[in-house]
């Protein structure tokens, strides 16, 4: 191993901190994914209360409606 001039060597307790900060990293965007599918549910489940001239409304028609709620709740 060669240290280069300026170059500080890794220690255990920089590894430590490191892994603890990119599991937190981790641990955070695992949260967002999941909570960003979870918002597509409650769309699609506010969308499938709509009435049909609210849909008509917005530019949809039921059976759009019906392929969308009918998309898995989790992988999409």
């Amino acid at each position: 191993m060669t240290v280069e001039f300026g170059e500080i060597p890794e220690t255990p307790r920089d590894a430590l901190r490191l892994k603890l900060r990119a599991m937190r990293r981790l641990g955070w965007w695992l949260l967002a994914a999941i909570e960003g599918r979870l918002e597509k549910r409650r769309s699609r489940r506010r969308l499938s209360e709509l009435s049909d001239d609210e849909l008509r409304d917005i530019g949809l028609t039921p059976a759009q409606v019906k392929a969308e709620t009918s998309k898995s709740w989790f992988w999409f």
